[in-house]
């Protein structure tokens, strides 16, 4: 089922949410990089990459099913 275009998309995407889980725990509690890009990154990996990265799929003209 899942290709390897669907495997490269979840392998950004962990990289992403460590990326962002380590930019939370940065620094003080009133950092700009942990109260702001952190939650961005992290909702757009959350809500956006992850379904993005299951549901993608090549288009490709042997595998055409009609």
């Amino acid at each position: 089922m899942f290709d390897s275009l669907n495997f490269k998309l979840l392998g950004l995407c962990v990289v992403l949410l460590a990326a962002g889980y380590i930019c939370l725990g940065q620094g003080p509690v009133n950092n700009p990089l942990s109260l702001t890009v952190a939650p961005v990154i992290l909702v757009a990996v959350y809500c956006f990459l992850i379904p993005f990265a299951i549901i993608a799929h090549k288009k490709d003209a042997k595998n055409k099913e009609d």
